[in-house]
């Protein structure tokens, strides 16, 4: 191939099929990581659950002791969760500024993997030799942490949706009508008061249910807002973008709701599941495969998160950003500890349980509303800061003295 160096002088370069196939194994890297932290979301399970029958050994490691809750329950998914982000921490300052195929930092990034398995392994045994007052200290450090990687979550998300827009919508001049992206559209809108039909039937068995009533309301409020604001003419944002938002926040609706403790009358027509029923168990699988799905969705879409979005993608460049690739999984492994022990450090949780409690109820609730505040903001502000550019600018001066 030929190189255009900055000087303008043609150069040329060999390596086209060496890069294509350091790109593609770049590409495949991204699944074995994805598969690295499925294994410690399980791993974590495993020592929460039944760690203190089939890890015994563990009892006599001084930091342990013969209790439970330091090497095993909330205390041990802390240490699996340290140990996930310390692997993956330590990717991704070993990768930081990797920007090209042919660099060696690129072939540690897709490959090497005995000597990535040997620092996984460090990297999970390390945190079962610390006491436990650092393993506190980092689930205090995890609750931001996995605040931080739902705001990862929200702009991806956020990216997705202006992406779906300007792929399936037409634009306001042209004479196109967007039959798909109508389609989706109506799609959207459907399953979104269909859901929140589906909650009142779920979560409101009889009136005294205030706290569900408000809840589910004010989803449906929000969810009208975001439908009348994106078809104000200031604003004409078209259907499908407020579509897929307004699913997305009966969903964490529905998610909050479902993280309630099911123990009050407003569970009382659910059948509260046993540990280690099918149902409960084929949800607790569902529910790791959404946080692995979840993170990986988010730590792939590196550019939602670059200042720069319009730089041309050459040959020889890398396929994605290898730091924020790792920094999103390291943020991932404290947003599942605390999905595990339901945002409260000594939390009590039953078996094949996750994401149970008041804790885990509120967190999700604001963050709806949170993700419904900023979206409807990014539909009005263009219009606000219009308006305040021509206000500046018929404004008369005052006269300097």
């Amino acid at each position: 191939m030929t190189v255009i160096k900055a000087g303008g002088a043609a150069e040329p370069r060999g390596g086209g099929g060496a890069y294509d196939a350091r790109r593609r194994q770049s590409l495949r890297a991204r699944y074995a990581y994805g598969f690295v932290f499925f294994a410690t979301n399980l791993l974590a399970w495993f020592v929460r659950d039944y760690g203190a029958r089939a890890l015994r050994g563990l009892h006599h490691v001084p930091v342990c002791g013969a209790g439970d809750s330091k090497c095993f329950q909330s205390g041990g998914v802390l240490r699996v969760s340290l140990g996930c982000f310390i692997f993956f921490w330590v990717m991704f300052a070993t990768t930081f500024g990797t920007r090209k195929l042919h660099e060696a930092r690129n072939s540690w990034h897709s490959g090497c993997w005995i000597l990535k398995s040997l620092v996984y392994a460090m990297s999970i045994g390390i945190p079962f030799i610390i006491p436990n007052i650092f393993i506190q200290l980092y689930g205090e450090i995890a609750r931001l942490g996995a605040g931080i990687f739902l705001l990862l979550q929200l702009i991806s998300m956020l990216h997705f949706i202006s992406w779906c827009n300007k792929r399936w919508m037409p634009d306001p001049g042209s004479n196109q009508c967007g039959l798909f992206g109508l389609f989706l559209s109506t799609i959207s809108y459907i399953a979104s008061f269909a859901g929140i039909g589906v909650l009142y039937v779920l979560y409101v068995p009889n009136s005294s249910c205030a706290f569900n009533i408000f809840t589910i309301t004010w989803t449906a409020i929000l969810v009208t807002v975001m439908m009348t604001v994106s078809l104000h003419s200031k604003v004409n944002e078209g259907l499908l973008s407020s579509g897929i938002m307004s699913s997305y926040i009966v969903f964490l609706c529905w998610s909050a709701l479902h993280s309630e403790p099911q123990t009050g009358k407003c569970h009382s027509h659910m059948k509260i599941s046993r540990d280690g029923d099918s149902a409960t168990i084929v949800s607790f699988i569902i529910a790791i495969c959404s946080i692995v799905m979840a993170t990986f969705s988010t730590g792939i879409d590196t550019k939602s998160f670059q200042f720069r979005n319009d730089e041309v993608q050459l040959e020889e460049d890398t396929p994605y950003s290898y730091e924020i690739f790792h920094i999103v999984f390291a943020m991932g492994a404290m947003y599942f500890a605390m999905l595990f022990i339901s945002w409260e450090l000594n939390h009590p949780t039953r078996k094949w349980s996750i994401d149970v409690g008041w804790a885990s109820t509120w967190v999700k609730i604001i963050n709806e509303w949170f993700a419904a505040s900023i979206y409807i903001w990014r539909l009005i502000s263009p219009a606000v800061l219009r308006n305040q550019l021509v206000n500046e600018e018929f404004m008369p001066h005052r006269p300097t003295i």
